[in-house]
């Protein structure tokens, strides 16, 4: 007997509580586990932890903005390769490019549209199990391939 998988973890870090709880909330129902963060330390403390899926981070935030969690982010491995989605509400082409050089994976704009972010976050996850997937085949095709032989 095989148990059901965990629901993915989503990070949703956000300086404004209302939002975050709101953002959460709309996750939490379509099954997912949410944990809510205000700050950029702390978002990069969980992630640190190993404890996460997902990142919806805000840009906008004091002391370390979303662009700097992001880069800091990206630098360790814990999260090289985790989806990073971007809550803004810029919608001017800078602020995207920006994103794209700290590398997020995807945008949302404020106020968030529920049907957008779930249909998003779907998108990314499903992106992070295909990614898996393909690596865990490589690996097998590499285990089944005999060493060559040495020269002399």
């Amino acid at each position: 007997m095989t148990s059901a998988p965990s629901p993915a973890r989503i990070l949703v870090c956000d300086d404004d509580p209302a939002i975050a709880a709101m953002v959460a909330a709309i996750l939490h129902r379509e099954g997912y586990e949410t944990l809510q963060v205000h700050t950029g330390p702390e978002c990069i403390a969980l992630v640190d932890r190993g404890q996460v899926d997902l990142i919806l981070l805000d840009v906008t935030m004091p002391d370390m903005d979303g662009f700097a969690v992001c880069e800091a982010l990206r630098a360790r491995d814990t999260g090289r390769q985790l989806p990073i989605v971007l809550l803004t509400g810029r919608t001017d082409l800078d602020t995207r490019v920006e994103g794209m050089h700290h590398g997020v994976s995807e945008f949302l704009t404020k106020p968030v549209n529920r049907y957008e972010l779930v249909a998003r976050v779907r998108a990314q996850l499903r992106i992070v199990a295909l990614t898996r997937q393909l690596e865990a085949i490589e690996r097998d095709l590499q285990s089944d391939v005999p060493p060559a032989p040495s020269r002399p």
